[in-house]
């Protein structure tokens, strides 16, 4: 018993003569333990920008959404009345009751595949892939308890933030880069339970950022919180970043833009995304005459014109 006793006492002493900042270090070798995510106080920018409030660090089934949602950005959004039509009560109500049916749709899909990362792109720029990612992301968050994460990556041309009045970085391209983790990209700028992911800081790399298996890794981790994360790419038919971005996504929105995407281009883009789980194309900016069958719905969105989406299944 004698020595048992010496050695706590000497156990006790080494322990006394370490220096107050080492104490709680780790030692070589052992794993760090997790942050403590049960306050609701958010992380300090500086830890955050040092790893101690990324995701990797949680372990498996750890992460809850009001961790996330307690933790990340929270700038004050203001978003663009012209381009959401649930926020703008001058629009026709038709609007917004077209996107809950381009909602319903995508639920009957779900309940036949695996659809929580949805990619929205079109053929050439300006076909309103935006306009539908924004309203597609509000008609979903609209039902209650439903986590939505909206996540620009259009590297070359990000625009959500101006539907959104939010700020553009820091973003994906920081994260891709190495130069920021996940709480510090992901905002939360309104009330319910709607975030975002800026495209960041401009970058001349795009497509090998995107392809350096860090975004593979957010969309794995983001999947775990959020019901629906819908991902707006740039046009599939000028560059491949659509193409690289449908890999990493269960399903693919294709939107058309009537009366300007020439039909070459339009099947060009469906070219491009051969091979990949396009659940239905949105034709953007039709007017009555345009309309063709049930297959379509029509939304009267403000600056776009009238908007319908096609089941490919039919």
């Amino acid at each position: 018993m004698s020595r048992i006793h010496e050695a706590l006492k000497k156990a006790t002493q080494e322990r006394a003569a370490i220096p107050a900042a080492d104490i709680g270090a780790v030692p070589p070798g052992a794993v760090p333990a997790p942050p403590d995510w049960s306050s609701s106080a958010p992380a300090a920018l500086s830890d955050l920008n040092t790893g101690a409030g990324s995701l990797a660090s949680l372990p498996s089934g750890y992460l809850r959404f009001d961790d996330l949602r307690a933790r990340c950005a929270h700038p004050k959004w203001q978003l663009d009345p012209n381009v959401n039509v649930f926020f703008n009560t001058l629009l026709s109500p038709h609007a917004a009751e077209q996107f809950r049916t381009l909602r319903t749709r995508l639920y009957q899909l779900r309940s036949s595949q695996t659809l929580r990362t949805m990619l929205v792109t079109s053929a050439l720029a300006g076909e309103g892939k935006t306009f539908v990612t924004s309203n597609l992301a509000q008609a979903i968050v609209h039902q209650p308890d439903t986590r939505v994460l909206i996540i620009d990556a259009d590297l070359r041309c990000a625009r959500m933030h101006l539907s959104l009045g939010a700020p553009t970085a820091p973003g994906l391209t920081d994260y891709l880069r190495g130069q920021a983790d996940e709480m510090t990209i992901i905002q939360h700028g309104q009330e319910g339970n709607l975030c975002f992911i800026p495209g960041g800081n401009e970058v001349t790399n795009p497509s090998e950022l995107l392809s350096n298996g860090r975004l593979k890794k957010l969309l794995d981790y983001m999947t775990r919180v959020f019901d629906w994360v819908i991902v707006d790419s740039p046009p599939c038919v000028p560059v491949a970043d659509a193409s690289i971005l449908a890999a990493l996504c269960d399903g693919v929105l294709l939107v058309v833009r009537a009366g300007s995407t020439p039909t070459h281009v339009a099947q060009r883009a469906c070219q491009e995304l051969q091979g990949r789980n396009v659940v239905g194309v949105v034709l953007n900016a039709i007017d009555d005459s345009n309309q063709n069958g049930s297959h379509y719905y029509q939304a009267d969105g403000y600056g776009y014109g009238k908007t319908a989406s096609k089941d490919l299944r039919q």
